[in-house]
């Protein structure tokens, strides 16, 4: 069967779909930012963005964009019943205390053991983390979406991250265009495949031994 690689829509919808009712979530830069766009109407589910927004809805209508109501990658976004704008101190305060259920971050490495490196790929560029670092250690659960391969075609999902950490052993899942893993101790579990993907041929391009959930 040929192999058909998940868009970032179909990722950003299964990621919606995990979503559990009443949920409080953050989405991060990337991938993440899509993932508003397919949550079920009729599921509450509660956006934070880290800029001081809480009730992030969907995408506007293409010609309705209003840039002074954006998140914070910049995007503009709309703003749901009942939502609420707050100085960013008191966003990083429900950030570092405890208040989200889920952050959904992209990433450039994932390790076996879930550690996070999303921050900085040691080039010349000035590093930035940003609230990445709040988000890792303050979540409940930390979900990933990123393709699973480099622009070289080297897995992303790695024994050991060699970029610098955002955060050690905190990402517990992985969503990716080539399947869907959960990151547990014990080992790597795959709780979904691409189109056309083999358990035999991921365990190949991720390098280690991997279970069906």
């Amino acid at each position: 069967m040929t192999l058909k690689l998940r868009t970032r829509e179909e990722i950003a919808r299964e990621i919606a779909g995990d979503i559990a009712e009443g949920a409080y979530v953050n989405l991060g830069i990337g991938i993440p930012t899509l993932v508003s766009n397919y949550i079920d109407p009729g599921k509450e589910v509660i956006i934070h963005s880290e800029n001081g927004i809480l009730g992030v809805g969907p995408k506007p209508p293409a010609g309705e964009e209003d840039y002074d109501l954006i998140n914070a990658s910049k995007v503009p976004v709309t703003l749901l019943d009942g939502g609420a704008y707050f100085h960013h101190a008191d966003s990083f305060a429900m950030m570092r205390g405890g208040h989200l259920d889920i952050a959904v971050l992209g990433a450039f490495q994932v390790s076996y053991d879930g550690d996070l490196a999303n921050w900085h790929t040691g080039g010349d560029d000035i590093p930035a983390v940003g609230g990445a670092m709040d988000l890792a250690v303050g979540a409940k659960e930390v979900w990933v979406a990123m393709p699973l391969l480099d622009r070289a075609g080297k897995s992303k999902l790695v024994q050991a991250c060699s970029y610098p950490l955002t955060a050690p052993a905190c990402t517990t899942r992985l969503y990716s265009d080539h399947a869907t893993f959960r990151l547990r101790p014990g080992g790597l579990r795959v709780l979904s495949l691409a189109e056309g993907m083999t358990i035999d041929r991921l365990q190949e391009i991720v390098g280690c031994a991997l279970q069906l959930a």
